[in-house]
């Protein structure tokens, strides 16, 4: 099935009727939607809002090919070292070496939009929950994948990937990595994930903490875990 949608917001009600559905067949245990900051954010929220689950963020940047930013051949997340697309970098020829520069200014940026977002306070204890991953789509998967192996050392119950959108290779090679994944569209010709939105302008900062102010205030106060 393919699908194009008029905006983020519009992807996140579509994808959240979605999981709505999913987390009542299968008995998802007390969501938490995690969306990728910044463009994940509009599309987890209306998830959110329709689990009734609290929203939060995992910051994972990604890591561009030299010259083409936008063609994301690693990511980083948290302090784990770099997950970078093997294949890509084997066919474009490069090194993980000769990505050092590119890996420290992303990590930089994600130390950065942290402090912003997070202002200080943990993650949610994702223990005895479904961990519920948003992003607005998957192209290489590369990010996707980086987050998810994050969130599987923080044991939850359950593991979702919901997108609205996504490439079929990357959407088949993650599924093997978490116990649910929600896709509403797997375009035979996919080519780039902003192609399948009429509007798909950059997310601002605002957008985000206003996001976050709105649907996950309560959830931060539960008690976290201590390492």
């Amino acid at each position: 099935m393919e699908l194009r949608f008029e905006d983020r917001r519009d992807a996140g009600r579509l994808l959240g009727e979605r999981v709505r559905a999913r987390a009542a067949e299968r008995g998802w245990p007390d969501p938490v939607v995690l969306a990728l900051p910044r463009g994940g954010v509009p599309v987890g929220a209306e998830v959110a809002r329709a689990l009734g689950a609290p929203l939060d963020v995992l910051v994972v940047r990604k890591i561009g090919l030299p010259g083409q930013p936008e063609v994301g051949i690693g990511a980083i997340a948290g302090e784990a070292p770099p997950l970078f697309d093997e294949r890509a970098l084997a066919m474009l020829g490069i090194t993980p070496d000769e990505l050092g520069a590119a890996v420290a200014r992303e990590r930089a940026e994600l130390h950065r939009q942290e402090a912003l977002y997070r202002r200080g306070t943990p993650g949610p204890d994702l223990r005895e929950r479904a961990a519920v991953l948003v992003d607005d789509g998957l192209a290489t998967g590369v990010t996707a994948r980086a987050a998810v192996r994050l969130l599987r050392d923080e044991k939850p119950e359950r593991l979702v990937l919901a997108v609205p959108v996504g490439d079929r290779r990357a959407t088949a090679e993650l599924r093997a990595e978490v116990e649910d994944l929600v896709c509403l569209s797997e375009p035979a010709d996919f080519r780039a994930v902003g192609l399948w939105y009429e509007d798909f302008d950059q997310v601002s900062d605002d957008e985000v903490l206003r996001a976050l102010a709105d649907l996950s205030a309560p959830d931060r106060l539960r008690p976290v875990r201590h390492r």
